[in-house]
């Protein structure tokens, strides 16, 4: 099996093709995590995406291997976790945006400072903040610790929608949800 291929993804694929499959699946880092429940692609050839201007100091690792950890700081306050597809030098990624958490509840209780699960990773800071992530991640392999990616269950059914909070590309549908979950961001219209 080839090293860009976990939870039954091939992450040499196009960045909105990987966000839908990874609805579903459970990503931890060490050992605190839960059930990916919202996703948001960008390329390289999209204006809303980091790497659209090429590589920097910042977005290098979007330009990494596949299947690496892209780590990022919005705004200056919160950490982003995104997962790198595509070949190298291609600059295409899947940002994380809610998980429905399932292991290491108090763990992220603690880091989060708060006892309602829906605000434990119900957004790409928030989730970040929950399981520990920070730059250190970024550009290390998801096939090894302390990220651990379990494949989703059968008969998933995922909804797509309009990306949250960009000024280009805004009507472009490549932000993927649970159907019906209660656990991500915003509800999907």
């Amino acid at each position: 099996m080839s090293s860009t291929i976990l939870a039954d993804i091939d992450f040499l694929a196009p960045s909105h093709l990987v966000a839908r499959q990874l609805i579903g699946v459970t990503v931890l880092v060490d050992g605190v995590g839960g059930r990916i429940v919202e996703t948001e692609a960008y390329d390289g050839e999209d204006p809303a995406s980091h790497s659209y201007s090429g590589p920097t100091d910042r977005n290098f690792a979007m330009f990494g291997p596949p299947a690496h950890a892209y780590v990022y700081r919005s705004y200056g306050i919160h950490w982003c976790l995104n997962f790198v597809c595509r070949e190298e030098g291609h600059g295409a990624g899947v940002l994380i945006r809610a998980l429905e958490p399932v292991t290491g509840i108090e763990t992220m209780v603690e880091r989060r400072g708060t006892r309602d699960h829906w605000l434990l990773c119900s957004g790409p800071g928030k989730l970040c903040q929950a399981l520990g992530v920070t730059r250190d991640l970024n550009g290390r392999s998801l096939a090894a610790a302390p990220f651990e990616l379990a494949s989703a269950p059968a008969g998933i059914d995922v909804v797509s929608g309009p990306r949250i909070g960009i000024s280009k590309a805004v009507d472009v549908p490549w932000r993927f949800g649970l159907a019906g979950s209660r656990w991500v961001s915003k509800p999907f219209r």
